[in-house]
């Protein structure tokens, strides 16, 4: 734990029991995402993924917010009359921490919503495996509000979790929704009072970490390929990423598994995973 004390300026990390603690720490601005919050990002989830001690990364905010999306001053305003070379540098920032690292990433990934969720932050919240909200949480697309559509990927992000009328409806209005209703339409998997929100989220974490990485890893790689594959080409890779997962887990769960459930009749899969 100590030896990320300090180390970056715009997050926080914090590593025990197997679980990694990333915090966007700019409270006083609702942790909105700054160009030093995006490269520290970079670094945070390239240095977490190499650390043995994290085996689960858990992403949320500080204080009443997860994030405010993107920092409207330091992108809009700060950047006016700089080169295209700047702009692209900082625009290619966000989608390498907010999307191409963390939604391939080989770590399970949980986002802990405890506050305002905001535009540019759907990306990174979609991009996570999975997503737990505050009742209290208050969700928005609000670009439509001062006269431009939702930045990076947020489009995409929420046509493949909200559902097109839905998705629909908050970009084209603006309107704001809570975390009970995010859970509804599918843009987290459920949500809690705030006061319940860590411990879901451990007790989620834990659940995962008994889990065969490499085979959870595979298996989450596959499911997010396969969405953007045709059945064909699903068939070839999925039945490749299986063979992959076989070769590497050291642990053999495979063998263990139907040994157990086969041989022994000591588990029953549908209800319980194998003894590791």
């Amino acid at each position: 734990m100590a030896r990320y004390q300090d180390r970056w300026t715009c997050v926080t990390v914090e590593v025990a029991d197997g679980i990694a603690w990333v915090t966007l720490n700019r409270p006083d601005k609702r942790n909105a995402m700054s160009p030093t919050l995006n490269r520290e990002m970079i670094d945070v989830l390239e240095t977490i993924e190499l650390d043995d001690d994290a085996q689960l990364l858990v992403l949320t905010g500080a204080g009443e917010a997860w994030s405010a999306g993107m920092d409207l001053k330091e992108y809009f305003r700060e950047t006016d009359g700089k080169s295209d070379i700047v702009q692209e540098r900082m625009r290619r920032d966000c989608s390498q921490w907010q999307w191409r690292l963390l939604r391939m990433y080989s770590k399970p990934t949980i986002a802990m919503v405890n506050g305002w969720c905001f535009g540019g932050a759907f990306s990174p919240l979609v991009a996570c495996d999975l997503a737990i909200a505050a009742d209290e949480a208050v969700f928005g697309l609000s670009e439509i509000n001062w006269g431009i559509p939702p930045g990076n990927l947020v489009s995409k992000a929420v046509a493949d979790t909200m559902g097109h009328r839905q998705a629909l409806h908050y970009i084209m209005t603006g309107d704001t929704f809570t975390g009970a209703e995010a859970a509804a339409m599918g843009l987290v998997n459920r949500s809690v009072p705030r006061a319940e929100l860590r411990q879901a989220t451990v007790e989620l974490a834990r659940k995962l970490l008994e889990k065969n990485p490499v085979v959870l890893r595979h298996a989450k790689h596959g499911f997010k390929r396969c969405r953007e594959l045709t059945w064909e080409q699903n068939e070839d890779y999925l039945y490749a990423k299986t063979d992959q997962s076989n070769h590497r887990d050291r642990e053999r769960g495979r063998e263990q598994g139907l040994k157990q459930f086969l041989d022994d009749k000591t588990i029953k899969p549908g209800l319980q995973s194998y003894r590791r």
